[in-house]
């Protein structure tokens, strides 16, 4: 094993990485504890296109940008536990929409109430103040990267 490394001496976007999946790891926790233990991270990127309405498994393939059977079977996944729904498609008789279930949707209430949690802890121990200023820093950060039209559309994409 080598040297400890200094958070302090990481560049900007690793640094921004780590806090991102530690401050995932504690929401996902949460979660766990709330009794929504089978959920993981990568569920995340396929919620999001369901929060504003249901939608096809090929239109939720398309905007993942993966294969249409690695959507399906996370789907049916999360339909055995209870997350999704599927119901038959109007339009397309071939076709299935796909819907957060209440359990989903309150899922995802708990996922932001314990992400809101995280920002009142940074509060208490950062102040309300460098909360806000760091909020903002990471916001500019990620407009300058070009990363920030696809969190405003909802249209963030698993890490490859």
């Amino acid at each position: 094993m080598g040297e400890p490394v200094d958070p302090h001496q990481l560049d900007v976007g690793l640094l921004a990485l780590f806090t991102g999946l530690a401050a995932n790891e504690r929401a996902t926790e949460a979660l766990a504890a709330a009794g929504f233990e089978s959920l993981r991270f990568s569920h995340g990127f396929l919620f999001q296109h369901l929060i504003d309405g249901p939608r096809s498994v090929s239109e939720l393939a398309r905007l993942q940008e993966v294969s249409v059977q690695a959507v399906s079977k996370t789907v049916n996944e999360l339909i055995d536990d209870g997350y999704l729904v599927a119901t038959p498609d109007e339009t397309d008789r071939r076709s299935r929409l796909i819907s957060l279930s209440d359990r989903g949707w309150a899922a995802v209430k708990r996922a932001r109430t314990a992400r809101a949690r995280q920002d009142r802890l940074l509060e208490r121990s950062l102040g309300t103040e460098r909360v806000d200023q760091l909020r903002q820093d990471l916001a500019d950060v990620l407009a300058a990267l070009g990363g920030i039209d696809a969190v405003q559309v909802r249209n963030v994409r698993l890490p490859s």
